[in-house]
């Protein structure tokens, strides 16, 4: 049994793409496969999850909406957002789907400290605030006892389109980015020290 985890720079590439890898990538492992984290960016995209609720899209736009398999509700990706997408084994690591997304929040948190922003994870609300606006997104598929999908930061994108839906399901819900704390950083230098958490806490 490995326990090399393998890191991928997609650069920016279409949602259904790189979901539809996801999906094949998780159906194919097996045991000895190692686990991987990819590091991406989407065109702007409204992808649905397993429960939502199409009336989450408050107003119409000509933005795409894609019905995917993660868990939650509607949110939206796009430019200048960066995505950490963890494909790994969570028999082997011996952990929960909730453990992963408890370590995916504190591993934000802790990045966004080390930035000068001070963020807190909610218990009725999975992903990551700053006060009551939200900076981070999560959302996960467990398939045969490995997870895919990951989590979404939002650095210095246009957020208008969140303004077209109720974000995550929460109706009045408003969103932040690193660029509105005065931080000028690009996506893959954001992910460096974001990989890092998350590998270091994967590692528990």
């Amino acid at each position: 049994m490995t326990t090399t985890l393998n890191i991928r720079q997609l650069g920016r590439q279409p949602y259904e793409t790189v979901w539809r890898q996801m999906q094949q990538f998780t159906e194919n492992r097996n045991a000895d496969c190692a686990d991987e984290i990819w590091i991406t960016e989407h065109p702007p995209i409204y992808t649905l999850g397993l429960n939502g609720k199409p009336e989450h899209l408050l107003t119409a736009t000509n933005i795409p909406i894609l019905p995917v398999d993660r868990g939650g509700q509607i949110t939206y990706h796009g430019p200048g957002q960066l995505i950490i997408y963890v494909l790994a084994d969570l028999k082997r690591l011996n952990k929960g789907p909730r453990q992963i997304v408890t370590l995916l929040e504190q591993a934000v948190i802790t990045v966004l400290a080390q930035y000068g922003i001070c963020a807190a994870a909610r218990a009725d609300a999975p992903g990551v605030y700053v006060t009551d606006k939200k900076i981070a997104a999560l959302g996960l598929r467990i398939r045969r006892g490995c997870c895919y999908h990951g989590l979404s930061i939002n650095n210095a994108m246009d957020l208008t389109p969140f303004q077209h839906i109720n974000p995550c399901g929460y109706a009045g819900l408003q969103v932040t980015q690193l660029a509105d704390f005065g931080v000028d950083i690009q996506n893959h230098e954001l992910a460096l020290p974001l990989v890092h958490q998350i590998i270091q806490r994967i590692a528990l």
